[in-house]
């Protein structure tokens, strides 16, 4: 049986909502460490004394946003794994494709890898951290998938396609040829998709 929410507790899940989309937007704009609390809670219109009331820190703001972020990555790859045209090489480029379209649209933190607080507070969340696993979890089937049926380098090991994935979230090449202005957002996208998984070269190298 549901339970109906009160006036107070919509109100309450509407500002934390607010508030994580605020911190989405300024990790993807000005990133992990050069974004503040007190920009937060002016973004949402609201006391900073306010804002702790939802999120007792910084870190818990990035990890907030970073399940919103793996809920969506998590809806992304369940429509693409019910699409039976798909086989799993075609699956990992489309999921590749919607990273980079998320991060172009702006929508994608940018979360520095070496912060040992940020790093705590990502592993001791449940919520992140289970996202995290059930979305490696299914990629990972896919990655097997396709380099058992030869789209994907079989002599690769599974984890660096995974993490060559994962990468392309936070892929500065996306930043700079935005920033150059010469590309739109269609071309950065399918000339990173090529060179992610074609590669640079013109034709494979000669066995030696």
């Amino acid at each position: 049986m549901s339970t109906k929410l009160s006036f107070r507790q919509k109100v309450h899940l509407a500002r934390e909502d607010a508030i994580v989309t605020a911190v989405k937007r300024l990790l993807a704009d000005k990133g992990f460490d050069l974004m503040t609390v007190d920009e937060v809670a002016a973004e949402v219109g609201i006391a900073k004394a306010s804002l702790y009331k939802h999120f007792p820190s910084k870190e818990a703001l990035a990890a907030a946003a970073m399940v919103q972020v793996m809920d969506s990555a998590l809806a992304e790859s369940a429509r693409l794994q019910a699409d039976a045209g798909l086989d799993a090489g075609a699956r990992l480029r489309e999921i590749t494709r919607w990273t980079l379209r998320t991060q172009l649209a702006g929508e994608m933190p940018t979360l520095p890898s070496e912060n040992s607080s940020l790093r705590a507070a990502l592993l001791a969340h449940e919520g992140y951290m289970t996202r995290l696993m059930d979305l490696s979890d299914r990629l990972g089937e896919w990655i097997v998938q396709a380099q058992a049926d030869g789209t994907i380098d079989p002599a690769l090991p599974p984890e660096v396609v995974l993490y060559t994935v994962f990468a392309r979230a936070c892929d500065p090449v996306v930043g700079f040829l935005k920033a150059g202005g010469r590309h739109d957002d269609a071309a950065i996208v399918e000339h990173v998709m090529r060179s992610c998984f074609g590669g640079l070269q013109t034709r494979p190298p000669s066995a030696a």
